[in-house]
């Protein structure tokens, strides 16, 4: 009854890196490559961290 409320860590994780994900396209779309790029090194390392939680 206690964890009905318990926020899941790899929910929220994988919120964030689909948000992470659309916001490199958008930036990718409007021609910066360089940040593009960066952003989706970001989205890539949260996605390791998820396969992390999603596993153990």
């Amino acid at each position: 009854m206690f964890g009905l409320f318990k926020q899941d860590p790899a929910r929220k994780l994988k919120k964030a890196y689909e948000a992470k994900l659309v916001e490199a396209r958008d930036v990718q779309r409007s021609g910066d490559v360089v940040a593009a790029a960066k952003l989706y090194a970001e989205a890539e390392k949260m996605r390791e961290e998820l396969d992390k939680l999603e596993a153990g």
